[in-house]
Order: C-alpha cells, then structure tokens, then sequence
C-alpha cells in the first residue's frame, strides 16, 4: 500500500476507530506492530518490551496516518469485520456498525444533493423510498442495499416512460428499462453518430448492466449459496453507481 503522511480520515473518525481499536478495547501494542506490518513498515519492530513503547493510541494512529486516505478506510473497514483475538476484546458490534457507516457515508458524492432533488420531483414517491433504502441498509443490510439500488433505476426508467408516453411492461429487466427511458429522451448511444457522445452513453448502459449483473448474484433477491456475502464496499459501490446512473438520467 502506498504511504501517506497525515490522515485523510476526518477527526471524529479516527478518535472513533483509535478508542475502539487502541484503547479499552481492541489490540495491544505488539498485536498492533503486527497487524500494520502487513500493509506499512513506518512502524518497525516493536520495542517496547523493555518498557518506555509509545502508548497503544499512539501507535495506532501512527499506523493509520502511515497509509494512504484510500488505503485508511479500507484497513479500517477490514478491521470493522476482524473476528480473531485481540489482547483486550473485539469492540461491540454496535461499535463497529457505527464506525463501518461513518467510513461510508462520505464515500457517496452527490448523495445528499441526489436525493435533495428527487424531493423537489412530483409523483415520484416509489423513487424516493428507494432511494431511502438503499442510504439505510448500505450499512445493516448489504444484500438488500443492492436490491434497493435496482429497484429505485426501475422506477426512475419507468416513471420517465410514463412521463414521455414510452411503452413498456412490468415484466422487463433493467437493461430494457433504461433502454426504452434513454430512447425516450434520446440518450440511447444509438441515436448520436459523435463517438464521444456514444462512449459516455455506451458507458452509462454498460453500468446499468453491471448493476443488474450485481443484484442477480450478491442481492438478497435470490436463494443463497455457501458464497461469501457482499461487503460493505461492494454495497456502496452500488449505491455509488445507481447514484452516478440516477442524476445522469435524470439531469
């Protein structure tokens, strides 16, 4: 990972993760050396066996501070899940729901001012509730935070089927849906000859495909295999591109 020399990370949430990770609970400071040392030597060995070592909120700061803003909230969000030992327990899971919300909610851009605008839309109740759902169970559902995610660019393509008179039927998947919505609106990448124009349009459709593709095999819309279930970057990463998708439209 590449290194950083300060934190990316805002203040309210680093002093959430040291407390829990680096102070009445969480690891002690060898078990912290140890878990830096996979992802930065900025650390070096432990020395502290003697006495006189940096105190444990110390070092973990230092470990965090040590990696680059991506790389913070991706160790952080891994630690958020860590299941083994540490010296003086795993923080409660109350605790780490927070935390694990706290480090996404502001990886969503625009999220905010999305969903400001969908307010302001008239007859457009099924695309806010969506919407709603998606924000809520990012965190606490992760399988039902991409089923909320298809289900809200369906009602977007089928409310602007309504409102252009475009014909379609309930039965079709997404990708016919923001088909007949871009055709309608003349966004298709079929129907612009200038190849920068069909490249972003084409762009659009391919992650409307990959949305879809998501929900199919990580959502909770289907029966479960023995798989590993959708992370929480992978639930906001829905969200982020059904959010890129939605203002495209709709804008």
């Amino acid at each position: 990972m590449t290194t950083s020399s300060g934190s990316g990370l805002p203040f309210r949430v680093l002093k959430k993760a040291t407390d829990m990770f680096a102070r009445d609970t969480g690891f002690s400071g060898p078990e912290l050396h140890d878990l830096f040392a996979e992802h930065t030597d900025a650390l070096g060995p432990y020395q502290g066996w003697g006495g006189g070592a940096a105190s444990r909120w110390q070092v973990f700061q230092d470990g965090v501070n040590a990696l680059s803003p991506a790389d913070q909230r991706s160790f952080l969000l891994a630690l958020c899940d860590y299941d083994g030992y540490c010296k003086y327990g795993i923080p409660s899971m109350e605790d780490r729901s927070a935390l694990r919300a706290m480090l996404l909610e502001d990886t969503v851009p625009g999220a905010t001012a999305a969903g400001k605008a969908l307010a302001k839309l008239t007859d457009w109740t099924a695309v806010t509730r969506a919407w709603q759902a998606a924000l809520d169970k990012v965190d606490t559902d992760r399988e039902g935070a991409i089923t909320a995610t298809r289900t809200m660019l369906e009602s977007i393509c089928k409310h602007i089927c309504d409102e252009r008179n475009a014909i379609y039927e309930d039965g079709w998947d997404l990708a016919r849906l923001y088909k007949a919505a871009a055709s309608s609106m003349e966004i298709a990448p079929d129907q612009h000859s200038e190849q920068i124009i069909k490249q972003i349009l084409t762009g659009v459709t391919t992650v409307v495909g990959g949305l879809a593709a998501m929900r199919n095999t990580l959502s909770d819309a289907h029966g479960k295999s023995k798989r590993v279930s959708p992370a929480s970057a992978e639930a906001c990463e829905a969200r982020r591109q059904r959010r890129l998708c939605g203002r495209r439209i709709l804008d």
